[in-house]
C-alpha cells in the first residue's frame, strides 16, 4: 500500500510537525523546558528523521471541537472505569481469564489505525498484539474475559471508540463509513 502523495509543502509541514513532536517528548522525558533540551532535541529530531525517515501522513479529516471534548471525556471515563476492574482482577483470588481477539476497523487509514491502537492500549487491560495493515484489523489482548459475549461486547467497545474519534477528527468520507455501518451498537 503506498503512501499518499504529498506537495512539497505538506511534506515540509509533515516533518516540521514531526521534529516538534519528538522535540516536545524529548523534553518531556527530560522533565524540563530548557533551551538546551530544546535545542539538543531538534538536533536530534533532524538527525533521526534523516537517518529514519518517516513515511507521510495526510491528514484529511476534520476537527470537530465538541466531539473531541467528548472522546476524551469518555476515554478518561474508561481509563478510570478499567484501572478498578485490572486492580479488582489483581486482587481477586484465580487466574483472570484473557483472550486476543481481531477487531477490523470501518476506516483503514493509518492514521486511524494508529490512533484507534493508541487508545485502547492506553486502556488497563488491553494491549495491541499486532496490527495489520492491509486488512484494517487490529488483534488486541483483553483481560477479564467472561465469556464469548462479553468478547462480542468488547469487540463493540472498540468499534465505538473508533467510532467517537473518526467523530472527533474524521473526514465526512470516513464519518459516513462509520454512520452508515450496522456493525456498531449505539454509544
Amino acid at each position: 500500500m503506498n503512501g499518499p502523495s504529498l506537495t512539497k509543502r505538506e511534506r515540509l509541514r509533515s516533518r516540521v510537525i514531526a521534529v516538534i513532536g519528538l522535540v516536545l517528548v524529548w523534553n518531556l522525558l527530560w522533565g524540563s523546558f530548557t533551551w538546551l533540551n530544546t535545542i539538543s532535541g531538534a538536533v536530534i529530531a533532524v538527525l533521526l528523521l534523516v537517518v529514519f525517515p518517516l513515511p507521510p501522513v495526510k491528514f484529511g479529516g476534520r476537527l470537530r471541537p465538541l466531539h473531541v471534548i467528548a472522546f476524551f471525556a469518555r476515554f478518561f471515563s474508561d481509563l478510570v472505569v478499567a484501572s478498578f476492574q485490572v486492580a479488582f482482577l489483581a486482587f481477586r483470588p484465580g487466574e483472570p481469564k484473557s483472550a486476543i481477539v481481531a477487531v477490523q476497523l470501518r476506516v483503514k487509514s493509518d492514521l486511524n489505525m494508529t490512533l484507534v491502537a493508541e487508545a485502547v492500549s492506553l486502556v488497563p487491560g488491553s494491549l495491541i498484539a499486532e496490527a495489520d495493515q492491509r486488512t484494517g484489523t487490529l488483534y488486541i489482548h483483553m483481560l477479564g474475559v467472561k465469556d464469548a459475549a462479553h468478547l462480542e461486547h468488547l469487540r463493540a467497545e472498540v468499534l465505538r471508540l473508533e467510532a467517537r474519534l473518526v467523530r472527533a477528527i474524521g473526514s465526512d468520507a470516513e464519518l459516513r463509513k462509520v454512520n452508515d455501518s450496522r456493525e456498531e451498537p449505539a454509544a
